[in-house]
């Protein structure tokens, strides 16, 4: 890379770099919508595929889609700023999504699993409006791990994260360029970019069947020194080789 970058941020956008291949990812004027939160994680996305848009040989292009889910109308006070600054396209949304998922009116749910469900129905709406071919998702390593483990304990399944994953006859590609990446060089990396990120204001935040699933993944750590690192590992591993269209020798070779 021409530019110099920081250890923390040459990880997010090597380890992009090697999902986006390894899977086949993109492809020429293909239409990315970013999912942006307004999280660390949705926000080194972004800055991520901006770089990357540099590096592919192909010309692709990228807008930033966020639904305000309506706890603070100003939540996203800073975002408009910064993706002027920045160049980047976008559509910003306010939304009742998480009121209407905490109110009397959603007995029959969890506030999450609605929350989510009307989320994910206007993105998919908002990428049918724009013409999107690929909708990304700021989903990390850490993601996958408790992902695995929730479909395990809950649902009976052997089951993660896809990195790429086809939609609607494939109309629509979900895609995970962050899943190989750790949480903590995305946090490091979002800090020396100075990123704005905002923080969650759901009152369900640090409540949900995967923050109960995370502090007992922090227990099974605590088992071992490099217990940690062995899974996050182990389960990325596993999910590239099970998303990747090249065989396992040269997924090795780029490792």
């Amino acid at each position: 890379m021409s530019k110099k970058y920081s250890f923390a941020q040459e990880v997010c956008i090597r380890s992009s770099g090697k999902v986006m291949h390894a899977t086949g990812m993109l492809w020429p004027h293909c239409r990315i919508g970013i999912a942006l939160s307004g999280g660390v994680d949705s926000f080194v996305l972004t800055k991520v595929m901006q770089i990357r848009q540099k590096i592919v040989p192909f010309p692709f292009e990228i807008m930033v889609i966020h639904l305000n889910p309506g706890f603070d109308p100003g939540n996203h006070g800073h975002l408009l700023p910064w993706l002027l600054r920045e160049g980047v396209a976008s559509h910003l949304e306010y939304t009742n999504f998480g009121l209407e998922a905490h109110s009397e009116k959603n007995r029959k749910q969890s506030a999450c699993f609605r929350c989510a469900w009307l989320r994910r129905k206007r993105l998919f709406e908002l990428c049918n409006q724009y013409h999107l071919t690929h909708l990304a998702f700021g989903h990390n390593a850490e993601d996958l791990v408790s992902t695995f483990f929730l479909n395990l304990c809950r649902n009976g399944r052997v089951e993660g994260m896809s990195m790429n994953e086809p939609f609607f006859h494939n109309s629509l590609r979900i895609i995970r360029p962050l899943l190989l990446t750790e949480k903590k060089y995305i946090r490091s990396a979002a800090k020396q970019w100075n990123l704005p990120v905002f923080a969650n204001p759901c009152p369900s935040a640090g409540h949900t069947q995967r923050s109960s699933v995370q502090e007992h993944l922090d227990s099974l750590y605590s088992l071992h020194h490099d217990a940690r690192r062995c899974m996050t590992n182990a389960l990325t591993r596993w999910q590239l080789q099970n998303d990747s269209e090249l065989p396992l020798s040269e997924q090795r070779k780029q490792g």
